[in-house]
């Protein structure tokens, strides 16, 4: 491919990631929650997540998915299901007092959400589906071209992230007193339920 025609892709996908959803705001709160390193560890889950979509959709599963209607409402409902425990885990969370953003065990478990966050995420299969393939030339059927798309929107998206948490992360520490965890942790876990019925009214074929 070349860059003139790379260049449609690249805007693309910077429009589909500053759009918000699930990623994008679930990187903002563990960040505003717990500070840098903890969002690092998100995004780095979250990039590892669409990574292994875009796998998937090489070796044809997202086809598979995208005719099976039963199995694309398990994995949509699914995703959804685990938004709305995300939601009930941050209203509980804020509960905690004392809160350390740098324990290691905070790290390992902020890495796998933001794998489960993906490979649940209806809009990412979506995009693999019908968004790529749309930019791989007709006369260009080569797993090569496709791979180099995949790990192109996986850079982009991982960008993207690590910008949303360097700005929350400067919250942190306005965060971490007790009150306002309790207030702002019970805020943001309606606003992840908000998050879970958008992705379910958004993905609905």
């Amino acid at each position: 491919m070349t860059f003139a025609e790379l260049v449609p892709f690249l805007v693309a996908s910077l429009a589909i990631e500053l759009t918000p959803g699930p990623n994008m705001f679930y990187v903002a709160l563990l960040s505003a929650q717990h500070g840098r390193l903890v969002g690092v560890a998100t995004i780095a889950g979250v990039a590892l997540g669409l990574l292994i979509i875009g796998i998937l959709a090489l070796l044809g599963v997202s086809a598979l998915v995208a005719e099976n209607r039963a199995a694309y409402e398990i994995i949509r409902w699914t995703g959804v299901a685990y938004l709305l425990w995300l939601a009930w885990d941050t209203w509980r969370d804020s509960e905690i007092d004392e809160v350390s953003g740098h324990d290691r065990g905070l790290l390992i478990e902020s890495f796998w959400r933001g794998v489960v966050v993906n490979v649940l995420n209806p809009k990412a299969f979506l995009f693999y589906m019908t968004v790529l393939p749309s930019f791989v030339p007709q006369d260009d059927f080569g797993i090569r071209t496709n791979l180099f798309l995949t790990l192109l929107y996986v850079s982009i998206a991982t960008l993207v992230h690590f910008a949303i948490v360097v700005g929350a992360g400067s919250a942190a520490g306005f965060i971490q007193q007790p009150e306002r965890r309790r207030a702002l942790g019970r805020i943001f876990a309606a606003l992840l339920v908000g998050v879970a019925i958008w992705v379910a009214m958004k993905t609905a074929l």
